[in-house]
Order: structure tokens, then C-alpha cells, then sequence
């Protein structure tokens, strides 16, 4: 019903459609810099809320695309910041399945209906959610890093599918005791790798172009302000805290796609 309502008449995302529609377009912004306040904040989420939001509005096989170039933005300025603190031996264990499950992700979503099988991601969330408030979020074990390939496969294809592979990453970086800093760099320089990979991908299968570049071009300065002001907040916040607000953005996020 929301989507009928507020859908521009094209069915496509464009950038005058945007611009012809104020209170949309100030509505999608203000999506974009809360998504990206708390992506500077806790080290991931952007994609994951951008696109549960704005794909409630335009159809999600444009959305995804659009808010893998903000991702992408948003991965180079935290990585660049953040780049001391990076995990090589982690993000080397992570990678390979990473891509993998991008490029099954990139088939899905150029020739299936994605939104169907978000209710799997949800049980996955909500799941592991769960399981970390039962045990304590600081008190989870540590996971050996075969764990990485199977769970960075899950996260690449989640990431194709749905803007944001953080769930099964974060779930990983969590159980190998990463402190926070170290969680978001590392988690920066995966993203990065999988939006340029997936960027490659969705050009050559046609889901990636010019008129979604000109209205990524739109939302970077909500992005910038996002991650400026978030970043703020992410230098104070305790390491208990840092860990259960993780887990409440999870949460929210596995309801979102279970409902």
C-alpha cells in the first residue's frame, strides 16, 4: 500500500523523480543519514537499513544497486580512517567466501524476486541474536576461523541480495573477540572488496548505470554527515555497549525482514 501511495507513476528509480517530489526526497535523505550515522557507529548497517526503507517505496532491484555505491562511499572514508586497525588474517580468511556468495547473490537477484526469501535472513538474525543475549555478547566463545568461509558465503550472498551482508560477518568478527575499533576496520575492508566486486557484477548484468550514479551523487552529503557525526559517538561508547547496541540493530533488522 505504501509503495502504491508513494511510488513515482515511472515504477523506476530516477533522479527527477526525486526531485519532482520534495517530501520524498527529503524523506530518502533523512534514510540515508541515519543509516550511515549508525554504520560509523557500530561498523555496519547502512545497507542492511537503506534498502528495508527505501525498498519500501521504489522496487528493491533498483534500490540495492543505489545504496551499494553509498556503501561503497561509505567504505573507503571508514577504511581510510580506520586503516591501522585492520585484521589482515581475518579479513584473508573472510574473502573467499565473501565473493563467492556475491556472485550467487548476483545471479538471485537479476533473475528472481529477492524480497521472497527475506524471511529466511530474518530467522538467521533474530537466531543468532538470540543465542549472543543468552550467552552475553562479551561472553561469546571464540570461533575458530574455519567458521569464516561458510559464514563469509552467507554474508556475500546477503549482501547481493539485500544491500548489506553484515549479519553473518558481524556474527563471525563478534565470536573472534574483534574490540570494537578493530571490528569496524576490519568489516570496512571486506565491504570495500564486495562493493567493488559486486559493482563489476551488477554492471555486467545490467542492474548498475548511469542514472543510478546520478542520483548516488544526490545522497553524499547525508552520507558524509552521517558517518561524520556517527564516527563522534563510536570513539566514546564503551566496548559492552558498543557490543549490545550490535545487537539491537540486529534485532531490528530480523524482525524487519521476518514480518
Amino acid at each position: 500500500m505504501l509503495r502504491t501511495a508513494l511510488m513515482p507513476h515511472s515504477m523506476t528509480f530516477r533522479p527527477e523523480d526525486l526531485l519532482h517530489h520534495p517530501a520524498l526526497f527529503g524523506a530518502a535523505i533523512a534514510v540515508v543519514f541515519g543509516a550511515f550515522y549508525v554504520r560509523a557507529i557500530i561498523g555496519f548497517g547502512s545497507g542492511l537499513i537503506s534498502v528495508a526503507m527505501l525498498s519500501l517505496v521504489f522496487p528493491i532491484k533498483q534500490v540495492v544497486p543505489l545504496v551499494l555505491l553509498l556503501d561503497l562511499l561509505g567504505s573507503i572514508v571508514l577504511g581510510a580512517y580506520d586503516f591501522r586497525e585492520m585484521q589482515w588474517p581475518e579479513i584473508s580468511w573472510l574473502l573467499p567466501g565473501s565473493l563467492l556468495g556475491l556472485m550467487i547473490g548476483a545471479v538471485i537477484l537479476a533473475h528472481t524476486d529477492a524480497q521472497s526469501l527475506t524471511r529466511y535472513l530474518g530467522i538467521f538474525i533474530l537466531a543468532y541474536v538470540l543465542y549472543a543475549l543468552l550467552i552475553h555478547p562479551e561472553r561469546l566463545p571464540k570461533v575458530s576461523r574455519r567458521w569464516a568461509l561458510p559464514l563469509g558465503i552467507f554474508g556475500g550472498l546477503i549482501g547481493s541480495l539485500y544491500g548489506g551482508g553484515g549479519p553473518p560477518l558481524v556474527a563471525y568478527l563478534q565470536m573472534r573477540h574483534l574490540q570494537k575499533r578493530a571490528f569496524r576496520a576490519t568489516f570496512q575492508a571486506i565491504a570495500l572488496i564486495d562493493s567493488i566486486a559486486r559493482a563489476l557484477m551488477y554492471i555486467t548484468l545490467g542492474l548498475l548505470n548511469m542514472t543510478l550514479g546520478i542520483a548516488f551523487l544526490a545522497f553524499i552529503p547525508a552520507v558524509a554527515l552521517g558517518l561524520y557525526l556517527g564516527n563522534h559517538l563510536h570513539l566514546r561508547i564503551r566496548q559492552q555497549a558498543f557490543l549490545r547496541a550490535t545487537l539491537a540493530l540486529l534485532a531490528v533488522v530480523g524482525i524487519k525482514y521476518l514480518l
